[in-house]
């Protein structure tokens, strides 16, 4: 089993901030190191390694020695959010958590506290301090939940070369959507 790192995270406001970050904590800014920090700046939402290497044209390997040493020094986590691989963000401007529907892949980004009832309820129960960073939680969506005898979409054609799509604060990734590696997260205020 994977296990989340449990290294406070920076804060930092930009680019700027996050390298000199870096180096604060002796860190040096390679070129790859560099590229896969500004790679996670542009990004919308959480990628994979595998997305980052192809964009940047560089060895995964090496992205994902960067990704790691991003995520230990507190700048960078990566989230499971489907059957695909890992996927990785910045976190210097918040904590970011996360619902997935089991169903047709939609997920919905949220903040720590407003999963403070659901994690209040459970450490009353069972004691434990949940988390929400590393693997969602899994249940049914609402545009799903209301269609209760419908089962999972069939993959398109766009489905299979990775389409994603929103509606509202979903976003819904066909079964070959991690191929690109591309989680794209939106948020809107209803």
């Amino acid at each position: 089993m994977t296990v989340a790192p449990d290294t406070p995270r920076l804060t930092f406001a930009d680019l700027a901030d996050a390298q000199d970050a870096l180096r604060d904590r002796g860190l040096r800014l390679t070129t790859p190191r560099r590229l896969v920090l500004e790679a996670l700046f542009s990004a919308d939402g959480p990628v994979s390694a595998e997305y980052i290497a192809s964009s940047l044209n560089l060895e995964v390997t090496s992205v994902y020695r960067n990704l790691e040493a991003l995520e230990q020094h507190g700048l960078a986590r990566h989230v499971h959010l489907g059957h695909g691989p890992g996927l990785y963000a910045l976190v210097g401007r918040g904590e970011r958590e996360f619902l997935t529907c089991e169903r047709c892949g939609a997920v919905r980004t949220v903040t720590p506290d407003q999963l403070d009832p659901v994690r209040n309820q459970i450490r009353e129960l069972f004691g434990y301090e949940a988390r929400f960073t590393h693997f969602p939680i899994v249940g049914v969506c609402p545009a799903c939940a209301s269609h209760p005898g419908a089962s999972a979409p069939q993959p398109t054609a766009a489905a299979s070369h990775g389409h994603e799509h929103s509606h509202g604060d979903h976003v819904h990734s066909h079964p070959h959507s991690h191929k690109h590696g591309h989680a794209e997260q939106h948020e809107h205020d209803h």
